[in-house]
Formats: structure tokens, C-alpha cells, sequence
């Protein structure tokens, strides 16, 4: 089953190269994929809070036009640390269900939420991304595993973003998983405030543009890596 997968996985490839609590977008009916399994473990700007459906988020685009079978673990709020200890039993262990997906692709878009942590749980914070990826690998040793630097939402930078960035990097470095950089950035210009923004009527997460930008440029990243999805 896993070979299969993985086959089909490349195959998937090759045809593509020629912050807050808000109500989810509801979902809607998608057609039958049978394409390679994919888990997303990640916040608000994965679960796609902000776009008018479910198919406007950049995981379930990119997904589409990879042919890949979406599973989209990711909560509103949600940290390595921030508010995990208050989401219900379940949610409290999402890489444990993304083990339990047995995904050929594992996407980890996580920490935007942890710099509102940050000041009193760094070391928590430090040590929970070195365990949520080491617990990923283990639990998924054939999975491909690419880790994005965390998603921001202003122009304004706690130094938190960079040192919670710098420790995803180096854990996802341990664990042999691709990394994705540069994600911090790719709404700058285009926040709430900005006279151009792709923000949602929250102001803190991404509308349809948004996320349709993120997706373009997700898709950059991933035709980038070595080897390539």
C-alpha cells in the first residue's frame, strides 16, 4: 500500500510540472480523489479561517491540482503549545492523528500562535517542536515530511516570529524533512492595514486572494525542493 502510494505520489508530481477562534468555511462536496494521502497539521491559516469556502484555502489548492486526498488536521488558535492543553480530548494530540492517517505527505505549518506564549513558555514552546516532529518521524518512517516556516500576519515582527522560525528549521533539519522559508513573509505588503489587503473582515486572517497567493506561492516552493512535489 505504501509503495503504491509513494508511486503514485511521484506521479502526482510529474503532471504538475508539464489567528483567532472564527467559524471554519463550511465544507463542501469535492470529487472522489484517489490520489496520494496528505495530512496537514497546522493553525488557522491552513484550516483556511478567513476564505469564503473550503476550496478557496491554499492547502486544499494545492492539493487539487496535485491530485493529492487532503486530510486537514489543523485548529483555529492552535500552537505547539498555544491553547493545545484547552482543545479537547483529541485535539489535544494532533500529530497523533496524523499518525493514524497513515499519509504518504505530512504538511507542519505551525507556530504563528506560539509567539502569544512565547514570553512565558519559550522553553515549552522550544521543546514541544523537537518532540511534535521527532514523534511525526517515528510514528511515520516512509511519510515524506515538509515542515513550512511559520505563517505571519503583520507588518509588526515580535522577535519571537524569528527565534520560533529558527527552531522549527533546526527541528525539521534533525528529523531529515524538507522546510519551506521564507512563509513568514509571504503577506507582507498586504496586511489589514496595508492600502492593498488580502485580509478577511477579521483582520487577522487571509480572504480568497489571500490564500489563493499563498497557494501560488506554496506551489513555487514545493516545485522547488529536491526532489520536487
Amino acid at each position: 500500500m505504501r509503495a503504491r502510494r509513494l508511486l503514485g505520489l511521484i506521479a502526482a508530481a510529474s503532471l504538475v510540472l508539464g489567528v483567532s477562534a472564527c467559524t471554519a468555511p463550511t465544507a463542501e462536496p469535492a470529487p472522489a480523489v484517489t490520489g496520494p494521502v496528505v495530512s496537514f497539521y497546522g493553525d488557522s491559516y491552513t484550516r483556511g479561517t478567513g476564505a469564503s469556502s473550503n476550496d478557496k484555502r491554499w492547502s486544499t489548492i494545492v492539493s487539487a491540482e496535485r491530485g493529492w486526498q487532503e486530510i486537514n488536521r489543523s485548529e483555529n488558535g492552535l500552537g505547539f503549545v498555544n491553547r493545545r492543553a484547552s482543545m479537547g480530548p483529541g485535539l489535544d494530540d494532533i500529530p497523533a492523528q496524523v499518525i493514524a492517517d497513515d499519509p504518504d505527505l505530512v504538511f507542519v505549518t505551525m507556530g504563528l500562535n506560539d509567539n502569544f506564549s512565547y514570553d512565558r513558555a519559550a522553553e515549552r514552546i522550544r521543546e514541544t517542536i523537537e518532540s511534535d516532529l521527532q514523534r511525526l518521524r517515528e510514528g511515520l518512517p516512509d511519510a515524506r515530511i515538509v515542515v513550512v516556516e511559520p505563517f505571519w500576519y503583520t507588518a509588526d515582527r515580535p522577535a519571537s516570529v524569528d527565534v520560533i522560525a529558527g527552531w522549527v528549521e533546526d527541528a525539521a533539519a534533525r528529523i531529515g524533512a524538507d522546510h519551506i522559508d521564507g512563509a513568514s513573509h509571504w503577506l507582507d505588503g498586504h496586511y489589514a492595514d496595508s492600502a492593498d489587503s488580502w485580509m478577511a473582515g477579521d483582520g487577522l486572517h487571509p480572504n480568497d486572494t489571500g490564500y489563493a497567493s499563498m497557494a501560488e506561492k506554496m506551489d513555487a516552493a514545493l516545485r522547488a525542493l529536491d526532489p520536487p512535489l
